[in-house]
């Protein structure tokens, strides 16, 4: 009677272990879910931005070329 009684402990256990086991993969693969999502937001948000630094860069160009303040000067021909 103690061998069934030690087996069924045993088994007990045995099966507590796999399930924690089990919810801590499930608790794991949830995170790395999450962790990818999030990759993917930072990705999309980079590009994003990326995209409206391009924009901001050009007008800030052609504010640059249309002001005189901004236009270069040949100092060369001037000392001539």
């Amino acid at each position: 009677m103690n061998c069934d009684i030690d087996g069924d402990m045993e088994n007990q256990v045995e099966m507590e272990e796999k399930t924690r086991l089990i919810n801590q993969v499930l608790e794991l693969q949830h995170t790395l879910e999450d962790l990818s999502a999030r990759v993917d937001a930072v990705k999309e948000e980079n590009l994003k931005l990326k995209s409206e630094n391009q924009v901001l860069g050009q007008y800030i160009e052609n504010l640059m070329s249309a002001s005189s303040v901004f236009q270069t000067t040949d100092t060369k021909s001037k000392r001539k």
